[in-house]
């Protein structure tokens, strides 16, 4: 059984083909600059032959198309004919209130997607041509939507809910969606799997450029920190996370600014590329701390705190926590991130085995031998979870 996994970005389009017998990945790829010039297309396969060049991308119909082309081609190709593809399985980023779980994409479905335009102005409408695209060069072929709100469909109303005017909710459905859902949901399933107990309140810590915490009780979530969108929460590579909202108010007035400008400031040059003036890229401003950069380190101490302010938050929420998982980008591959926050939660019994943390990329239990919270690293795999839920499903 093969199944395709599609992540359409606003300009960009990664994929996978997974052999779910094994699951083997048989070849994955990015499209780049989709729409734009210099577009660029990698592809490599399994026994890591690749190539990589430009070529005219103008939309996600070529995209798609390139994909096909390069699972055929005759030297970089695995397959003899499309129709060995199983099903697609598509990253959709918004579900919004109509969808808690993956589905399979009909003309309902469709509709409900676009009906969350609004809510994922940069992502659902790409999602969309994405599934679109397929439909029209692979007729016949299943497709299948993953919500990337879908696992944090069960928090409950008092987590979910903000301190607005009710008719809010009711008439735009402003509340916490959460996003990252497909890596929160996977690491929180593979840490039971290494802890053999499916009964634990866990703590998911998906941490890079882009940042959030979850907390997962017996498998499900109960609360994150995104909200309404991914600007909640943890101050981020270039997103501000959780500031007072009267400040909106303020810089329009003192800075004379529109609120596009605003929105821009708060997505793009805030977080710990703002305090910092260097970088979004953790390398870079960990290199610049390093080298004795005071905002650098400010950045840094800031990020760690934040995180460990959640962690607490949420062990409070479940009434304690069995395990804390890092994992993306930094989680996974910065052990001077796992040691900072770590070290804020003393009070929950959390100590570390240092020779442990050390290390990068793989999955490994890092906690020492008297810490009463397992603490894990867990290289997240959304598209093998997506690749799973699509398999599910058909």
């Amino acid at each position: 059984m093969k199944i395709l996994v599609l992540n359409c970005g606003s300009s960009s389009l990664k994929y996978q083909l997974i052999d779910m017998d094994t699951e083997q990945v048989l070849a994955k790829g990015l499209c780049e600059r989709i729409g734009l010039n210099n577009s660029r297309v990698t592809h490599k396969i399994f026994d890591g032959n690749s190539f990589e060049k430009e070529i005219s991308l103008q939309n996600h119909l070529d995209a798609v198309q390139i994909v096909m082309d390069n699972l055929l081609d005759e030297n970089y190709g695995v397959l003899q004919n499309i129709t060995e593809i199983d099903a697609v399985g598509h990253r959709v980023l918004h579900g919004g209130k109509f969808f808690n779980k993956p589905v399979i994409v009909d003309s309902e479905v469709k509709n409900a997607i676009r009906e969350c335009f609004v809510l994922g102005p940069l992502h659902n409408p790409q999602n969309l041509m994405g599934i679109e695209a397929c439909e029209k060069l692979m007729p016949g072929t299943k497709q299948v939507a993953v919500f990337d709100t879908a696992f944090h469909q069960t928090m409950p109303t008092k987590a979910f809910l903000y301190a607005l005017p009710y008719e809010y909710f009711e008439r735009y459905q402003i509340r916490r969606y959460g996003f990252h859902g497909t890596s929160h949901q996977y690491v929180s399933m593979r840490a039971t799997k290494m802890l053999d107990n499916s009964n634990l309140k866990i703590i998911t810590c998906h941490l890079g450029n882009g940042s959030s915490i979850c907390a997962v009780e017996n498998g499900k979530c109960i609360d994150t920190s995104m909200g309404f969108t991914p600007l909640e929460g943890l101050a981020m590579g270039t997103r501000c996370g959780d500031i007072d909202p009267a400040i909106i108010k303020f810089l329009i007035c003192e800075e004379n600014l529109t609120i596009n400008q605003i929105d821009d400031i708060l997505n793009k040059k805030s977080g710990i590329f703002g305090i910092s003036g260097i970088s979004s890229d953790f390398r870079d401003i960990e290199a610049a701390a390093i080298n004795g950069n005071e905002r650098a380190k400010i950045a840094l101490e800031i990020f760690y705190y934040r995180c460990a302010k959640y962690i607490g938050s949420y062990a409070s929420a479940m009434n304690g926590v069995d395990a804390i998982v890092f994992t993306a980008g930094l989680g996974e591959n910065s052990p001077i991130t796992r040691e900072k926050i770590c070290s804020y939660l003393n009070y929950l019994g959390v100590e570390i085995d240092k020779e442990k943390n050390n290390c990068r990329g793989r999955e490994i239990d890092f906690s020492a031998d008297n810490s009463h919270v397992k603490l894990l690293v867990v290289p997240t795999n959304e598209e093998l979870m997506i690749a799973k839920e699509t398999l599910a499903l058909i």
